[in-house]
């Protein structure tokens, strides 16, 4: 068998069963539990932020922090998930990543908050463990539906994280204790969450269709093509590649401004619109839900281009919702009105998390021997916006609005590189091939899901 044909050519969500469809289920589950410790800290900004005595400008270091140190974690992982397969790798980032989530609550200043938040921003690499899963495990014709959903399902951790930890807050002042300690925690339940999906990734994931990278013999040919992505030459080509760079660029305006939003949103909506904490993050929160279908409308988008127009078709569409996506931000940067802010964040999210499905329908067609390698590159983009975003977002002499409108500017100048991201005649005939036997493969497998 080849390996196209080991890989899954429909996403079928109520399997629990066959090995590609338990590394997506535990893959953005994860990366969801991963997103919601990252962020959990956030929409309770408002009583850290007295507590520590924080000033606008040490919370805009505080934003950059947490999304500083995934740019370096995102490389790394990447070029670990190559070496040592993502089962392994997944279960020691969310076993180890675990540990400054509970920890932070040992804050007692600026300094010590910042330190914990910049060691948490190291679980942001699991996007890239759960785009190399969800790339090697599905076909073409589903790949890039298959990369957005389980993104944007894990990305959804963002925003559920916005609604959930004031409640769980709430409830910890319900007990007894007192605001000082009940945030400190809260902070323990995604971090306790997380050490138990590492162990369940390990029991019930394998690196591939066919099994865990120990399993193969070095004689397998299988295994062979897969360790080509081992080769040296892997990092290079990923390096000297302008589309990898042009991916990198456009996906810190789309990922980067949502890590912006995630981190900012409920102190925002507390201070523009005077809003209490609970209702702010509550509101805040329905940014990150978008991803449960947004995301995947990205991807699942990318692949019908894909079909109709190739690898051409995929890129065209990228470039046009990273556009919409620089309008809906200055549209979003001008509400003055509680119930048009809102609206217009909605319309912002759906096209901010478009643009990223988007994004990674191109990328596992780039270079198929560095996928890993390119996954951290172009998720490290991300976190590059973000801290860009972040250094301006904590000037004292620019409001959040003006630098919002500033930043939807800046997106809509960044969709002008897609135009940047060819492929050649070789590529595109290559891709069609590929794309047209995991069709057929489909089409063979439909008589077997009727009968069964």
């Amino acid at each position: 068998m080849t390996l196209l044909n080991k890989k899954a050519t429909t996403i079928k969500l109520f399997d629990f069963k066959s090995p590609q469809m338990r590394a997506f289920h535990l893959s953005w589950f994860a990366f969801f539990l991963c997103f919601f410790g990252w962020f959990g800290i956030a929409p309770l900004m408002a009583v850290v932020r007295e507590e520590l005595d924080l000033t606008k400008s040490q919370i805009g270091n505080i934003i950059i922090a947490s999304v500083a140190v995934t740019v370096l974690a995102r490389l790394f992982i990447g070029w670990l998930v190559d070496r040592i397969g993502p089962r392994i790798t997944y279960t020691y980032l969310l076993i180890l990543g675990s540990l400054p989530v509970i920890l932070i609550g040992l804050s007692d200043s600026y300094e010590t908050f910042l330190l914990f938040r910049l060691a948490i921003g190291i679980i942001g690499a699991s996007f890239v463990i759960t785009q190399y899963h969800t790339s090697v495990m599905f076909a073409p014709n589903v790949v890039g539906t298959a990369n957005a959903t389980s993104a944007g399902w894990g990305n959804m951790g963002g925003g559920v994280t916005q609604m959930v930890m004031p409640i769980i807050f709430t409830l910890f002042i319900s007990l007894g204790f007192l605001e000082g300690e009940a945030w400190r925690y809260a902070m323990m339940v995604p971090g306790i969450a997380m050490i138990l999906t590492g162990i369940a990734y390990y029991h019930w994931t394998t690196d591939f269709p066919e099994g865990n990278i120990k399993d193969f013999s070095k004689k397998d040919l299988e295994y062979k093509r897969r360790k080509k992505a081992d080769g040296k030459g892997a990092l290079k080509s990923a390096l000297s590649d302008r589309r990898v760079w042009a991916l990198f660029l456009i996906y810190g305006a789309c990922f980067g401004i949502e890590l912006t939003i995630n981190n900012i949103a409920a102190i925002y909506y507390h201070d523009f619109f005077q809003l209490d904490l609970k209702t702010a993050g509550l509101i805040a929160g329905l940014f990150g839900v978008m991803n449960l279908f947004a995301r995947t409308l990205g991807g699942f988008f990318g692949d019908k281009a894909g079909i109709r127009w190739g690898l051409k078709g995929r890129v065209g569409f990228l470039g046009v919702v990273l556009l919409v996506e620089g309008i809906a931000l200055i549209l979003f940067s001008q509400m003055t009105l509680l119930s048009l802010a809102i609206g217009t964040m909605i319309l912002f999210s759906l096209f901010v998390q478009m643009a990223e499905g988007a994004t990674f329908s191109v990328v596992p067609f780039v270079n198929k021997k560095a996928i890993g390698m390119i996954s951290g590159i172009v998720g490290a983009g991300g976190n590059v916006g973000a801290v860009m975003a972040g250094v301006l977002l904590k000037m004292e002499g620019i409001s959040y609005s003006d630098a919002l409108s500033i930043l939807g500017i800046t997106v809509a100048a960044i969709s002008a590189s897609s135009l940047l991201i060819r492929f050649s005649k070789v590529d595109e005939k290559v891709a069609q091939e590929e794309l047209q036997a995991s069709l057929d493969q489909k089409a063979a497998l439909q008589p077997e899901m009727v009968n069964s």
